[in-house]
């Protein structure tokens, strides 16, 4: 990903006249990433895109971090944050380092606004919900499971089903992409690779407004939340065409990679970011050696830290996780399965765990807000699971 795209009315040439029925120009809009040399698209309007009425700095969102470091394993539990808000302006910063940050939300309202995030990639999990994703691009329908690419820059805005949501948000400062080693020299998706082109959704309704008035538009910038009022819908796109565009895939078209032994977790890996990956755990066929353990081995990441976002309440490695819970193992203390699940997991046939897992390069810090729905025993869960575990009396 990406593809080249059409939708809309455009004329035959870039950057030459396209003039609407009354003889005046259509407003064109490059937008794109790196410059002018990165993927964009060009955007055809009713309206020019900077006729701002008024702006002002609504708040500041930058990110404060637990006020002691303490190095442990840890583990959070979103079923304790409260539904309501919005899904834009009403996320809980978790965790976060220079590259991303991880962000939760219940929203139970509409986005009463237009949003544009111009200083990070999203990924949007939706692990509860259905909806729509509207944009300058067209509609892109949603649905439990999957993950919305939206990239730096690019306006939208939720129209949620009537139904309970919960979305995991991973903020990217680079671009989001498909992995590499899944791309040919020439950018299609290889034979081998967990998913293909067929699996990615990209809008095809494109929605134009001829409206006048004061539309709100909210922009993530400078670590602050700003607001420009626009004399006109935004959503005035009359065509457009290129590669730069919010587009969706879902989990459960991720074609898991098995072996005869045990299969180390790159071979989830869904999408690569500067700094950070982002892999999907989901149900599949266990090892088939009779002798395989299935379950990880404990291993030591010394360069990187681990996000587990469990997505249903079974994972073949923990106990006492539920669905919604999110556990970090960062570098510098081995983790591994709890004790007993990899006996347990020997001769199994199959798990249905589903689970966003984010591995980043560098440190993730907890952010304040993530202290009210942690588990503060997580730590010590490897031996209060455990035969002969004798809890203390004081």
């Amino acid at each position: 990903m990406p593809i080249y795209h059409s939708l809309g009315t455009i004329p035959r040439k870039r950057h030459t006249a396209f003039r609407k029925p009354d003889g005046s120009l259509y407003q064109e809009q490059l937008v794109g990433n790196e410059g002018f040399t990165g993927p964009s698209s060009l955007l055809y309007h009713l309206y020019p895109p900077t006729t701002v009425v008024s702006l002002k700095r609504l708040r500041e969102t930058g990110y404060q971090a637990e006020p002691d470091i303490i190095l442990k394993h840890r583990h959070l539990k979103t079923a304790k944050l409260p539904d309501g808000g919005c899904p834009t302006l009403d996320r809980v910063p978790l965790l976060f380092n220079d590259d991303c940050a991880l962000l939760f939300a219940r929203p139970t309202v509409d986005d009463p606004h237009f949003y544009r995030n111009a200083q990070a990639d999203e990924v949007v999990y939706v692990s509860q919900g259905s909806g729509v994703l509207e944009s300058q691009f067209g509609n892109l329908p949603y649905r439990e499971g999957d993950y919305l690419v939206i990239h730096r820059g690019i306006m939208h805005r939720f129209r949620l089903d009537p139904v309970p949501h919960r979305f995991l948000i991973v903020e990217s400062r680079g671009y989001v992409r498909t992995p590499t080693r899944y791309r040919n020299h020439y950018g299609q998706i290889v034979e081998g690779a967990p998913y293909s082109e067929r699996d990615f959704r990209i809008p095809h309704d494109l929605v134009t407004h001829d409206e006048r008035g004061e539309f709100p538009v909210i922009i993530k910038q400078h670590n602050g939340l700003n607001e420009f009022i626009l004399d006109h819908h935004p959503f005035d796109v009359v065509g457009w065409d290129g590669m730069f565009y919010p587009w969706a895939f879902n989990i459960h078209d991720f074609e898991p990679i098995v072996g005869r032994i045990h299969q180390p977790p790159p071979v989830h890996q869904t999408f690569q970011g500067d700094g950070f990956v982002i892999c999907s755990f989901c149900p599949r066929p266990y090892d088939f050696d009779p002798q395989a353990v299935p379950a990880p081995y404990n291993h030591s990441n010394v360069d990187s830290d681990e996000v587990l976002y469990y997505a249903s309440s079974e994972f073949m490695s923990r106990k006492g996780i539920e669905y919604g819970s999110i556990t970090l193992h960062p570098d510098g203390i081995p983790h591994g399965p709890h004790p007993g699940r990899a006996e347990a997991s020997i001769g199994a046939k199959a798990t249905n765990e589903l689970a966003v897992m984010v591995d980043t390069f560098r440190p993730l810090r907890v952010a304040r807000q993530a202290l009210a729905i942690e588990d503060p025993g997580y730590y010590r869960s490897w031996i209060e699971s455990g035969p002969g575990f004798n809890p203390p009396t004081s």
